[in-house]
């Protein structure tokens, strides 16, 4: 039983790291366009 549970927090840290690597660009990516796209109609 010890070891299903050690591999539920090893695949629990994984899928976070996982959607860390795909969130974080993604996040960045939609700032740059609300910046940008606040420039173009204030501007």
């Amino acid at each position: 039983m010890a070891q299903n549970e050690s591999t539920t927090t090893t695949g629990s840290a994984k899928l976070y790291l996982a959607w860390a690597f795909v969130g974080v660009p993604l996040a960045w990516g939609v700032v740059m366009t609300l910046i940008k796209a606040m420039d173009l109609f204030a501007g």
